[in-house]
């Protein structure tokens, strides 16, 4: 078993992606992945979908968030799933992070 099991907060490369927003992927198996996006204030996490099913935790800061059409706004604490193949997006009504879970892996967010 030579599979990474455990993160330390301080590990994982952070992604500049542009426009306020970057990323980091925390571990990963070919069967789920973990990632940590920050967002400073007004960024976009455009709307988008993806045949991976997402469980997001707001880890802090509050987030304008549309899932499928239907839109909330969540704050440290809070937390929602994105079905496969459902449009969503944020928009970071403060600087936050948000922290997310894909099954499977997202290959496109591996080097």
């Amino acid at each position: 078993m030579d599979r990474k099991l455990f993160a330390r907060g301080n590990e994982g490369e952070w992604i500049d992606l542009g426009e306020g927003n970057r990323r980091r992927v925390i571990l990963s198996t070919d069967e789920l992945m973990l990632v940590e996006f920050a967002f400073e204030e007004g960024a976009i996490g455009a709307p988008h979908s993806h045949p991976h099913v997402q469980a997001s935790y707001v880890a802090a800061g509050s987030f304008e968030v549309t899932v499928g059409g239907r839109t909330q706004v969540l704050s440290a604490g809070d937390s929602f799933i994105v079905p496969s193949g459902v449009v969503h997006g944020v928009k970071a009504l403060e600087e936050g992070r948000l922290v997310d879970s894909f099954t499977p892996h997202r290959a496109d967010f591996l080097n």
